[in-house]
C-alpha cells in the first residue's frame, strides 16, 4: 500500500529499531510503547486484517511472535509478554507484544513517546 507507514518502514523508506528479521516478518521496538520493550511483529507482505491471511502466513506470524516473546521473556524479564492484534491505527497486519507484570498493562492510552536513546538501550538488550 502506497502510504502505509509499515510498508515504508519494511522497505527501507522510514527508519525504525529493527530487533529481529527474515523474509516473511521484521520485529521492530514500538516508538510509543507501553512499556519498555513494546515490540511489533509486522508481516512484511501488507494485509488489513489478521483473519483474511491464509492459514500458513497465519501460523508463520503466530509462531513468530511466539519466538520474539520468548526473546522478549528472557532478556527483559517481565512476568508475561501480552499480545494485541486490533489493527486500527495502521491497517497493515502487526501484532503488539509487551512486557506486562501486572493486569490492564495492555491499554494503549498507556502508550507514551520514548527517545532514541531509551530504545537503543532495550534493543542492545534484546538483540545481545
Amino acid at each position: 500500500m502506497k502510504n502505509c507507514i509499515f510498508c515504508k518502514i519494511v522497505k527501507g523508506e522510514i527508519t525504525s529499531i529493527k530487533i529481529w528479521e527474515d523474509k516473511r516478518h521484521i520485529a521492530i521496538l514500538d516508538v510509543n510503547p507501553i512499556n519498555p520493550g513494546h515490540v511489533l511483529v509486522v508481516p512484511r507482505k501488507h494485509d488489513d486484517y489478521l483473519f483474511d491471511i491464509s492459514e500458513k502466513e497465519y501460523e508463520g506470524l503466530m509462531l513468530t511472535a511466539k519466538n520474539i516473546a520468548i526473546l522478549i521473556k528472557s532478556k527483559l524479564n517481565p512476568k508475561r509478554v501480552g499480545l494485541v492484534v486490533e489493527g486500527f491505527a495502521v491497517p497493515h497486519i502487526h501484532v503488539h507484544l509487551v512486557p506486562i507484570n501486572n493486569g490492564n498493562e495492555l491499554n494503549p492510552e498507556r502508550a507514551k513517546p520514548s527517545s532514541k536513546e531509551e530504545l537503543n538501550k532495550i534493543a542492545s538488550k534484546l538483540k545481545n
